[in-house]
């Protein structure tokens, strides 16, 4: 029999109070999606974060599961909060969301200086605008259409006309007899025929425009961009709407498992996040939404099947076969996307496994498989990529962070926003910085890394990555206080109240250092195993490029003393910016080089960590820190 189930949500809400009949063993978290009741669940409501959490205001509390006492502790149990994914209660209850930490003004890394400042980009982006004028059908007895006499005048098959196009076609013809402009798109190398995209009344010969989009696992760039010059207009970045359902690629896969009504959930909220980006970009910009004639997206393969609506299951199981990896072209009404009807929309090829269009636009964007020097590139994300070889030979691995680096899983952790703690010293004491010097309110991924950094520097964390708190009577005494044991539980206080004017405790807890060396540990040692299959030591590689939001805002230093990356000199590491974001914007501009992506695609080698019989050691290995020495 179903129960009464009140859930109050943020007042900000349109409906901050909503009454749900929640199903007999039903999870509050399952009812309220269900509801479309917004309750975010990073680990995809797996018991695994205290992201769902909820308050009980009325009616009794049901007993914790072990989960609770797990991940929220004894005090927040004691103050009525659960679990929404692990409760499912028996009678009417009312129950309060917990607020989420007030994160705003993230710290997204965008486009980045874009093409135009590459040299060797042939601006060919397949757009082709020209002004025609149709001879008109005039007499009954002419067996001739609209279509067939433009098919004439442009030297096309009426069938590369897109029925968008038709719908419009003879109002264009008849509002203007000077002529009309039409749009086309020819792929290079005849691999295709010329398609007619858009045809417009008078002449719009110089409107070219098109978007590179990349979307990330935890974030979503698009930027659009005039065409001829490869010009940046506008780029607009997002925090990806899917996160409500699972942080990581996993708890989405498990979110969407063989159900239809999951699926299209994570299919629509892409799709209008992709249509919010296009209007801001045009609102930036000017350009009319119609005259986005391309579109290039470049993701890993659960993006890329979720943006197209295919079901991601078998992704998410041995043998992580994804259901298609072929390059794709589609007209923008397939996916509803706001640009012109009949634009193109090109998808990258993918790889093999989690390697996706995003790795092949970083191999690009770098140009990595130019050159005879060794070099590696990492993207490090929630969904990691790391990619090593030369003109010679390509590898590349699915190295999945999970979200600890962007903060869930972590007690004080939280994304790049404005508080979030960034970068921390350790020297007597701990000092700290938070991005727009506001408030301290947590902690996110670069600061974690810097404040792990200088605790094995000072000896309050081991090469295990024990808090050693046995061991602070021989720290310096502001440092020897904020090392503590509470119960059962090892802490580093990085902050007091009033602190550096903090609201509230920020701590590190022995879970967090575990959370962090289980994430540094994925990327270390995808690293790592690419060097073991390809026999390249540390000394040959030539250099390190680090891509990514999180790659371009972590310390170098900082991500070499916790062995995060291979100890290589300094002057052999560089940042790259987001360079998935890059190679779209290329194969955006250039046919050329959405045709290279292809041949780069085929030549990477895909190496599967988790079959290889000496991943299970170089993982154990990584997951330490380097020793003093």
């Amino acid at each position: 029999m179903a129960v009464l189930l009140t859930i109050l949500t943020d007042p900000r809400d349109p409906t901050p109070r909503r009454t749900l009949a929640l199903p007999p063993n039903t999870s509050i978290l399952k009812s309220a999606h269900a509801a479309s009741i917004e309750i975010t669940a990073t680990c995809g409501g797996r018991g695994r974060c205290t992201s769902c959490r909820v308050k009980f205001v009325a009616g009794t509390i049901p007993p914790p599961t072990i989960m609770d006492e797990i991940q929220l502790g004894n005090d927040l149990v004691r103050e009525g909060y659960r679990l929404s994914c692990q409760c499912v209660p028996s009678e009417a209850v009312t129950v309060q969301v917990a607020p989420p930490l007030e994160e705003r003004a993230f710290q997204i890394l965008g486009a980045g200086p874009g093409v135009v400042g590459m040299g060797r980009v042939t601006l060919d982006s397949g757009i082709r605008k020209q002004v025609v004028k149709v001879s008109l059908p005039r007499e009954e007895h002419h067996q001739i259409s609209d279509l067939e006499q433009l098919a004439a005048a442009l030297g096309v098959t009426p069938t590369d006309v897109g029925l968008a196009v038709l719908q419009g076609l003879p109002a264009a013809l008849r509002d203007d007899p000077a002529g009309v402009t039409v749009t086309t798109f020819a792929p290079p190398g005849g691999r295709g025929s010329e398609r007619v995209v858009a045809v417009e009344r008078g002449d719009t010969a110089g409107m070219k425009f098109g978007l590179a989009v990349d979307i990330g696992t935890t974030t979503v760039v698009s930027t659009l961009i005039e065409l001829d010059s490869g010009e940046q207009l506008a780029s607009v970045s997002s925090l990806n709407p899917q996160a409500v359902f699972g942080g990581d690629l996993m708890s989405r896969i498990a979110f969407a498992q063989f159900d239809p009504g999951n699926l299209r959930k994570l299919h629509t909220r892409i799709i209008g996040l992709l249509n919010r980006h296009i209007e801001e970009a045009c609102r930036q910009s000017g350009v009319l939404a119609k005259w986005i004639y391309k579109v290039v997206v470049v993701g890993n393969t659960c993006m890329h099947h979720l943006l197209l609506g295919i079901d991601p299951s078998f992704v998410g199981l041995a043998p992580y076969a994804p259901v298609m990896r072929h390059a794709l072209v589609l007209p923008a009404r397939e996916l509803f996307l706001k640009v012109a009807p009949e634009a193109r929309v090109c998808l990258l090829p993918l790889v093999a496994g989690f390697v996706g269009a995003d790795a092949v636009a970083v191999a690009l964007a770098t140009r990595i498989y130019e050159g005879a020097a060794i070099r590696i590139a990492v993207d490090i994300g929630t969904n990691g990529e790391v990619i090593l070889g030369s003109r010679d030979r390509l590898w590349a691995c699915s190295a999945p962070a999970g979200p600890a680096l962007e903060g869930a899983q972590i007690r004080h952790g939280m994304r790049g926003a404005l508080g979030a703690i960034d970068r921390v010293t350790v020297d007597d004491d701990i000092h700290v910085h938070t991005i727009g010097e506001a408030d301290p309110l947590g902690i996110c991924g670069s600061g974690l890394i810097d404040l792990l950094a200088g605790l094995l520097d000072t000896g309050v964390i081991d090469w295990t990555g024990l808090i050693r708190v046995e061991a602070r009577e021989a720290l310096p005494p502001k440092l020897r206080e904020r090392v503590v044991m509470r119960g059962e539980e090892r802490q580093v206080i990085v902050l007091r109240p009033g602190e550096a004017s903090a609201r509230q405790e920020v701590v590190l807890t022995q879970d967090d250092v575990r959370q962090v060396q289980l994430a540094k540990g994925a990327i270390a040692s995808g690293i790592a195993m690419l060097q073991h299959v390809a026999s390249v030591s540390d000394e040959t590689v030539a250099e390190l490029m680090l891509a990514g939001g999180f790659g371009n805002y972590v310390s170098i230093a900082s991500a070499l003393r916790i062995g995060l990356i291979p100890p290589l000199p300094k002057e052999k590491i560089r940042y790259v910016g987001n360079a998935a974001s890059l190679g779209a914007q290329l194969c955006l501009v250039s046919e050329t080089e959405r045709q290279r992506a292809e041949s780069v695609a085929a030549r990477i080698e895909h190496v599967s960590l988790a079959a290889h019989p000496d991943f299970e050691r170089i993982f154990v290995d990584a997951m330490n820190f380097p020793r003093p020495g």
